[in-house]
């Protein structure tokens, strides 16, 4: 079975950290019974990391993807999640675990923020969706690791444990 385990930073304002269990119940919607769908914080509050990979675990899941719920490809989603995310998986070696890239640029993010600007969008062109939009179009200048793994591999995901720095 597969799961998939949203991760946040974490905060210590509970509003923050139910608003993460809430995507999680809405993609839990959006996947159905199938798939188990779980969420967990890097720091700051509960649950943690191993808390959440151990309950997706226990609900049976066999693969856990893992979506690092931030916008960029910083630090923590790039090098301190993926490496939390083989730390607690050595608990559970016959779980295979993928770690996602941030979101980056996709066009169903630019949709949200035009909507809540009260504007209306235009159709981004097929094919460009979830790459960089610079205007040069050079295509080795990449705005983020999400891009550059769509554009040579066509999937964002990366095993654990394949961190690099960045």
């Amino acid at each position: 079975m597969k799961a998939i385990l949203l991760i946040d930073h974490g905060s210590v304002r509970a509003e923050a950290n139910h608003m993460l269990e809430c995507m999680a119940n809405l993609v839990q919607a959006m996947v159905g019974d199938e798939v188990v769908v779980r969420a967990a914080h890097m720091e700051l509050a509960e649950p943690s990391i191993p808390v959440g990979l151990a309950s997706c675990v226990d609900a049976g899941a066999t693969e856990v993807v893992v979506f690092p719920y931030m916008l960029s490809p910083g630090k923590h989603s790039t090098r301190d999640i993926p490496r939390m995310v083989a730390e607690a998986a050595q608990a559970h070696p016959h779980v295979a675990c993928t770690v996602t890239t941030a979101f980056g640029v996709h066009d169903k993010l630019a949709e949200v923020i035009v909507e809540r600007a009260g504007l209306r969008s235009s159709a981004v062109p097929r094919g460009e969706s979830g790459c960089c939009m610079r205007p040069s179009g050079t295509p080795e200048r990449y705005c983020g690791d999400g891009c550059r793994e769509l554009a040579t591999r066509g999937s964002p995901l990366s095993a654990v444990g394949s961190q690099q720095r960045r």
